[in-house]
């Protein structure tokens, strides 16, 4: 079981453990701007329904949860109130009615995401309502994706049922870390029976795929108790795991100022969380996909890896390359092929705007032709962790040496180290590379190069 497991150099991830960004988008959210709005929005849909109608990803956002989680970076709020959620339910089909007219009548959707907050925080049959008004306003391909994030601790069997009933059969479920003193420290009390229960009503239901979400880095968190989470996740079988760092901002993320700083592993420990997980999740028979993403090898994105054509976008790897990612919802970020947009980040102003007959755009970013290029050459090597000059030099007419000069005098350190093979033909990723590729694909990102101004906060690499 342990041919895929992967050996972590400790060393030399301290030696490049740096704030950089996670290239869920190039370029990335920092550099969004009022500048953009529902105009530049609406004409970019429409520039991209002139040709022959392509299949799009979908992303709802629901922002509500029961609790805080005191480690939570999400735009999130925390309400019982039911009569909430119907409201925003309300606005999100407000949304839609603005939006269905500016996308061809054939486009399908490939994908759905919910994503929040806590999608569970819906009743079932809010679930059930939210899921017949986007089957009403859009058509879903035959083989669509359709995926969720669940709070095991809000959960229910109906809650999983009425999820199947309107299309979803993958899930998510945040779990973070099963000891109890951890937990205490980070306000989400959740017994490991908890999730057992709520993975036996998921697979008894159908769903084809189980993720599980876990967090290195929360306070309190020691090698010997992390590895007995890890082990009691194996136990329960998932099909991918996701294990983040915990991003530690409370100067921009107010409530993570409940977690006091001396309860946090020092940053030799949290390396050596890292460490553990990679090899114990590897030597357990999972593939490392990339940062922080694991899969059985029979999975869509081991395969995916495998073939070289995994993707990267706001919600992480997927394995529809190149789709046009459309979000609804209060925050939420769509991404075309040369524009991203963002939503409003509070409720009154994406309820203001929608009232007002508008599409709720708060700040965005059109892309130029090298930050299409730049997003090519990250994405490829974020993904495939390969990247083959020539193709790349067609594409955009350029001599790939000559463009990235710099960004390859940068790189030679890092081939010294043996993280990269730069070749006459292709870039290469070596493994011990894959575990610090943001520290690599940074050297081409042209926003984070400039040496002026103050760059924005990031989290660490590793």
């Amino acid at each position: 079981m342990d041919g895929n497991k992967l050996a972590v150099d400790v060393d030399l991830l301290k030696k490049y453990d740096r704030p950089g960004p996670r290239y869920t988008s190039y370029p990335t959210a920092p550099y969004f701007h009022a500048g953009i709005g529902a105009d530049d929005y609406v004409r970019h849909l429409a520039s991209d329904a002139s040709g022959e109608p392509q299949p799009f990803s979908l992303y709802v956002h629901l922002p509500f949860c029961d609790t805080l989680c005191y480690f939570c970076g999400c735009t999130m709020m925390v309400t019982r109130n039911p009569q909430k959620v119907d409201q925003y339910i309300d606005y999100l089909e407000k949304e839609i009615q603005l939006l269905r007219p500016h996308l061809h009548p054939a486009r399908k959707v490939a994908q759905l995401h919910w994503g929040g907050g806590t999608p569970t925080h819906l009743s079932p049959a809010q679930i059930r309502r939210l899921g017949q008004i986007l089957h009403e306003h859009f058509s879903f391909s035959d083989d669509a994706e359709l995926s969720v994030e669940i709070d095991p601790r809000e959960l229910t069997r109906e809650h999983l049922a009425a999820l199947r009933a309107v299309g979803f059969h993958r899930c998510s479920l945040g779990v973070q870390d099963f000891d109890p003193r951890v937990q205490m420290a980070v306000n989400r009390v959740q017994p490991e029976a908890v999730v057992r229960q709520a993975m036996s009503w998921a697979r008894e239901l159908g769903f084809q795929s189980i993720n599980i979400d876990l967090i290195y880095g929360l306070p309190f968190q020691r090698v010997e108790t992390f590895a007995a989470t890890l082990e009691a996740v194996l136990a329960l079988d998932p099909d991918r795991l996701a294990v983040f760092s915990y991003a530690h901002l409370p100067q921009l993320i107010k409530h993570q100022g409940l977690i006091q700083d001396e309860w946090l592993p020092a940053p030799e420990e949290k390396l050596q969380l890292l460490k553990l997980s990679i090899e114990q999740l590897t030597g357990a028979g999972y593939v490392y996909i990339g940062m922080d993403h694991f899969a059985r090898p029979e999975d869509e994105l081991a395969r995916a890896l495998r073939s070289g054509t995994l993707y990267r976008n706001f919600q992480g790897y997927s394995t529809r390359a190149g789709l046009d990612l459309i979000a609804l919802g209060m925050s939420g970020i769509t991404m075309l092929s040369s524009l991203y947009v963002q939503n409003h980040k509070t409720l009154p102003a994406y309820y203001q705007a929608l009232d007002a007959g508008a599409l709720p755009t708060l700040r965005g970013v059109e892309l130029t032709t090298d930050d299409r290029l730049r997003r090519n050459v990250i994405v490829q090597l974020m993904c495939n962790f390969v990247l083959n000059k020539a193709a790349i030099e067609t594409q955009y007419g350029i001599e790939f040496d000559a463009y990235f000069a710099e960004a390859l005098h940068q790189l030679e350190p890092l081939q010294a180290e043996r993280l990269i093979h730069l070749g006459d033909d292709e870039l290469a990723v070596t493994p011990a590379g894959r575990l610090l590729i943001r520290n690599i694909v940074m050297n081409f990102d042209a926003y984070y190069q400039q040496k002026a101004g103050q760059k924005p906060q990031f989290s660490r690499t590793v």
